[in-house]
């Protein structure tokens, strides 16, 4: 270990496992260390023991649960959206040829007490039992509106500007009822609260296209998810950075960052030192430089059926709106099984999560688990979410943020070009996406 590189990188989430891949690719002398004895951190998918371990560590696992490496149970619910940006890293990197990928079944929306699919074509907006009549109408030209949008043609902005004009704007202009508005905002958007609505309208409608588009490319929903779980995605990476010279050591602590003259030089692990002119981290590599943001409650509950009302579907996200609970933050809801590797036949996994408001976190997760039918077992956790206090540049300690709770990887891919701008001062240029250039689910 006692060498010299150009970047040390401090743990092996999604976050950091990909800027170690594309550092590697791009020639860079790259070290990465773990403290833990797995890939992941934070985004880990753990077998049995493991969970254990997290989570009741003075507990035996119960045997009735059947064989450890039968399971691949994810920390974070995350789904990837099939033309989101993750997966134009995927096929930047080629990090495709390390992975298998199964659709996810279904996307859902609770209303009212019941939860039903998210329509997402002019088809479906008329068929669907969420709307009555006069709405669907309005639903379908206001994709229309979405789809023909063309910033160069005015005849087809029906005299709204998308930069300057508010989501608010936006649905006044289609007449959209209260609710309508919250499938757009939330499920289909997937905007986290209602903040979207007094923002340009722009992120919101790129937000929309990109769940249709991902939705026409497999045909049940947008959702694609990696096959033996989200660990997969890190140690994917962490293969490539490997290939291209990249040195991986788990199970090894760093101590400390060392610093000269305030900028960092390298970290000590035990007796040992390593040079390097940057480093890359999450936030438990230094406490000292992060502050939290807000808080994240996750259960992991294992089923022993699918999720009633999703007509047996092996898979699928649910999006609880936060004003059908009275919330600030919506509810997401992910569901996996065995044909994704993730579990035993005849079991399901399934996390419940939120961003938490009240001093009673479990409690306002019940919506959701209310959802799922009898649980065998749940694991509850509460996160905080942390973010660097500064950029990183003057030290050269470059900081990821936490998983948030949002349930797809755009805003990992948001950090991962951030942080790759600071640390080389010019954009994270991926390669264009051909129609070849797609995964197979």
């Amino acid at each position: 270990m006692d060498d010299t590189y150009d970047i040390i990188v401090l743990g092996t989430g999604l976050t950091e496992c990909i800027l170690s891949g594309i550092f590697s690719v791009e020639g860079k002398k790259v070290l990465h260390m773990d403290r833990n004895d797995y890939y992941g951190g934070d985004s880990a998918s753990l077998n049995l023991t493991q969970l254990y371990r997290k989570f009741r560590p003075d507990t035996e696992v119960p045997s009735e649960f059947g064989r450890d490496r039968d399971y691949n149970i994810d920390l974070i619910p995350k789904f990837m959206m099939a033309n989101g940006e993750i997966v134009r890293f995927l096929t930047h990197t080629d990090v495709t040829r390390y992975l298998e990928f199964k659709q996810i079944a279904g996307s859902f929306f609770y209303k009212d007490g019941k939860i039903s699919k998210v329509p997402t074509t002019e088809i479906e907006a008329v068929s669907t039992s969420l709307l009555g009549v006069v709405e669907k109408r309005r639903l379908q030209k206001f994709f229309e509106f979405v789809q023909n949008y063309k910033d160069d043609d005015e005849s087809t902005h029906e005299g709204l500007d998308l930069d300057t004009n508010t989501m608010v704007d936006v649905y006044a202009k289609f007449g959209l009822e209260p609710s309508t508005q919250d499938f757009i905002g939330h499920a289909m958007a997937l905007n986290l609260d209602d903040q979207y609505l007094k923002k340009p309208a722009r992120e919101t409608t790129e937000k929309i296209i990109l769940y249709v588009a991902s939705m026409a490319r497999y045909g049940k929903s947008p959702y694609i998810y990696p096959l033996h779980g989200l660990g997969e995605l890190p140690q994917s990476f962490a293969r490539l950075s490997a290939i291209y010279g990249g040195t991986y050591m788990l199970d090894k602590a760093a101590d400390e960052i060392l610093y000269e003259n305030g900028v960092a030089v390298g970290i000590r692990s035990g007796t040992e030192t390593a040079k390097a002119k940057q480093i890359i981290c999450d936030p438990s590599y230094a406490t000292d430089k992060v502050k939290a943001t807000g808080k994240v409650v996750r259960a992991i509950c294992f089923l022993k059926h699918p999720i009633p009302n999703t007509s047996d579907a092996d898979s699928v996200q649910i999006v609880i709106p936060q004003n059908e609970l009275g919330r600030q933050h919506d509810i997401y809801v992910a569901s996996v099984s065995s044909n994704h590797a993730v579990c035993p036949k005849d079991m399901y996994l399934a996390i419940v999560s939120t961003l938490v408001e009240t001093e009673d976190p479990e409690s306002e997760i019940k919506a959701g688990l209310d959802l799922l039918g009898p649980i065998h077992d749940k694991f509850i956790s509460v996160t905080d979410i942390q973010e660097p206090t500064t950029d990183g540049t003057a030290e050269q300690v470059f900081i990821s943020k936490s998983y948030d709770a949002t349930s797809h990887f755009e805003t990992v891919c948001d950090d991962v070009k951030n942080i790759y701008r600071r640390m080389t001062g010019s954009d994270l240029v991926l390669k264009k996406r051909s129609e070849a250039d797609h995964i197979d689910a």
